[in-house]
């Protein structure tokens, strides 16, 4: 039986070569096992690609895929998904917060037939800022009430899948890509692995709070009419409101002969609805530019450099 590893890679330099150790131990102790491993350099401006070129020169199950630029983690695993032959395959960090120790208990539970896929999440958020992991909580229970993915708090992208999960997800050819969601809305049976969490080996975190911001609404558009739903409503709201003030000052001038005064909340208010409509109209904004990014089918990355033969390019 074959194991695919999905290592994708951004500027990994310091840690790789701590990974890649830990790697060969691991397969080492699963000798029953053929494993690939599948390193995605995503446009690395260090010296990311040559320690893979130099790893690949002495071990065959060595496989990269260089970009010709940074085209992101979602592109770097979806490359990973669309090359990997294994009839397992997992997705991991090369940082080692995702251990290559649980890849014997993973592929256990999947020998036992009974789940399609093996999936991790931390126990604790024990060393990230709370202000962080505030947030992140908060999107998660979001997610989960106005998504169809079932996204688990503390969700890492580091699971095994079997073949026919992996083959869903590659037939998920779209451009805007939130692999959490993918995981979730593909369906299959999961089993949820929990450990402690573990920091970065070397090397600094690609994830500022404002990239994860930014992540966080591209899972909740890609996965969910919601806000759009929420703008119609809230125009509603406005209305009815509007109308309802409309009548009051109607009256109010016509029956008590009392002019309308107070001009400076009046602005207030209408800076204030002016804000609502411009927030509306943002959030159709970003449903738009997803639909306009969708129609132009470009590729999802574009292939560099490579040591690995009929390389699938999407």
């Amino acid at each position: 039986m074959k194991i695919s590893l999905i290592v994708p890679c951004y500027n990994e330099e310091k840690a790789l070569p701590l990974f890649y150790e830990e790697v060969k131990r691991v397969s080492g102790e699963m000798s029953d096992y053929e494993f690939e491993m599948l390193f995605i350099d995503d446009g690395s401006k260090d010296g990311t690609l040559s320690l893979l070129q130099e790893f690949a020169k002495n071990d065959e199950r060595v496989k990269y895929i260089a970009f010709s630029r940074n085209f992101g983690k979602e592109a770097a695993m979806y490359a990973g998904f669309c090359n990997a032959t294994g009839d397992y395959t997992a997705v991991m960090d090369a940082d080692m917060q995702d251990p290559p120790s649980l890849l014997p208990e993973m592929v256990k539970i999947l020998n036992e037939g009974e789940y399609d896929s093996v999936a991790t999440r931390r126990k604790t958020r024990k060393g990230e800022p709370k202000i962080r992991s505030f947030f992140a909580k908060m999107f998660y229970k979001i997610m989960n009430k106005i998504s169809d993915a079932n996204i688990v708090d503390g969700a890492r992208d580091f699971r095994l899948m079997k073949r026919d999960m992996v083959e869903a997800i590659v037939n998920m050819c779209e451009s805007n890509r939130f692999s959490k969601g993918i995981f979730g809305w593909v369906g299959f049976k999961t089993y949820w692995l929990s450990y402690e969490n573990v920091e970065r080996v070397a090397g600094e975190s690609k994830w500022s709070f404002w990239r994860l911001f930014k992540y966080s609404l591209d899972g909740i558009t890609n996965f969910s009419s919601t806000p759009l739903k929420l703008a119609s409503v809230s125009g509603f709201f406005f209305t009815f409101v509007a109308l309802i003030m409309l009548i009051f000052v109607f009256v109010r001038a016509l029956i008590f002969n009392d002019p309308v005064q107070g001009w400076p909340s009046l602005v207030c208010i209408i800076l204030f609805i002016g804000g609502i409509q411009l927030f509306c109209i943002g959030i159709i904004g970003q449903y738009i530019s997803k639909m306009y990014i969708e129609t132009k089918k470009r590729p999802h990355y574009i292939v560099a450099k490579t040591n690995k033969e009929d390389v699938v390019k999407k």
